[in-house]
């Protein structure tokens, strides 16, 4: 028995039949602004993962700035990071986020073991031997 998600009051059903200027209403302020300027790009974008997932293929974006909307929900979208897409299911608790959290760009630092002049000890070795 889990609990069914709610946005702002609003189910995942509802949130779905609302378009792009009815969903700006409902998030916060800056969220909203975003929505706003890019509704004609969200839209276009949501018309290109139906095509996609119609035709059982993936789907590719670079664009990181977009806000995550209802009709996204359940699309697997595969995320540019500089690097290589990294495939994200999309799910009720993101909307409102954009892409790009979701795909990180920089990855954590593994530092090995020094090498051969990377310390000056390690250098006054290398020396010697030669």
């Amino acid at each position: 028995m889990a609990k069914e998600f709610t946005y702002r009051g609003k189910t995942i059903e509802e949130l779905k039949k609302i378009d792009t200027r009815e969903f700006a209403k409902i998030v916060k302020s800056r969220t909203r602004r975003a929505l706003l300027r890019q509704t004609q790009n969200i839209e276009n974008f949501v018309l290109k993962c139906e095509e996609c997932s119609k035709n059982k293929k993936q789907i590719k974006t670079h664009l990181r700035d977009l806000i995550i909307v209802p009709k996204m929900v359940d699309y697997t979208i595969c995320i540019h990071n500089g690097k290589q897409f990294i495939p994200i299911q999309i799910i009720p608790e993101m909307l409102g986020h954009r892409l790009g959290e979701f795909s990180v760009t920089r990855e954590k630092v593994k530092h090995g073991a020094a090498g051969i002049g990377a310390t000056k000890s390690s250098m006054a070795k290398a020396t010697k031997k030669t």
